[in-house]
């Protein structure tokens, strides 16, 4: 890999080994037709990207400390269903994301190259570097049998550690979990800057994977920025 002696390769996990995306959008259209009423009638495409755009907003308010993690589910939930005229409390926005999240359980998947890649990289050291709660990420892991290829204990999660990606310390510190180098570690991921520039700039070697194909000119202006062709 890139002429460097790699002996740990990093992953980040929702929706570059965790299919998270279609797993959203499977969870998200399930719960319109089972709250039924004006909730089913509305055009699929465009409460998904309503739906995926309140997790990016209130997602990343968490990551950067604004709200806790329970906080965030709340405020998506409030945000989603507010065009319809509900308001919710905190126990009845909890409830609700808690049904949504059943729904989202039922679609959970590994993109279908997941299983090849990890088998081909052997014998060097696996491991996930995740922007998340520890616990629920832990559940995809070992719902979609990810933790037969990856051991959780080498599963490093931003909400147990405190730093959040693309903070170089985050990557710093899964090198040292695996006794490695910064440039022993390879680091893939979906996001160019909070994965593969983040993990970059910390001396690991960033890769973009850009599973949907979308990337801009302007993210390719960036990362030819940073070094890459």
């Amino acid at each position: 890999m890139s002429g460097r002696d790699i002996r740990a390769v990093l992953f980040d996990l929702d929706d570059t080994l965790f299919a998270h995306r279609e797993s959203v959008e499977a969870g998200i259209h399930a719960h319109r037709a089972a709250l039924g009423g004006a909730f089913a009638t509305v055009e699929p495409a465009s409460e998904f990207a309503r739906w995926n755009a309140l997790e990016e907003e209130h997602y990343h308010r968490y990551l950067a400390g604004e709200v806790d993690y329970l906080e965030q589910r709340r405020a998506r939930a409030r945000a989603f269903v507010a065009p319809y005229g509900i308001e919710l409390d905190d126990e009845a926005a909890l409830r609700w994301f808690a049904d949504y999240t059943e729904h989202y359980r039922t679609s959970w998947t590994l993109h279908a190259d997941v299983h090849a890649c990890l088998a081909a990289l052997a014998p060097r050291a696996l491991g996930i570097i995740t922007n998340g709660d520890l616990a629920f990420q832990t559940a995809k892991i070992v719902g979609t049998g990810l933790d037969a290829l990856i051991p959780l204990g080498n599963l490093i999660a931003s909400g147990e550690v405190g730093v959040a990606k693309p903070d170089a310390r985050i990557f710093q510190l899964a090198a040292r979990h695996f006794g490695v180098e910064p440039s022993q570690a390879c680091y893939v991921g979906d996001r160019l800057h909070t994965d593969a520039i983040g993990a970059a700039r910390a001396g690991l070697l960033g890769v973009w994977i850009d599973r949907p194909g979308l990337a801009t000119d302007e993210q390719r202006a960036e990362a030819a920025r940073e070094g890459w062709p």
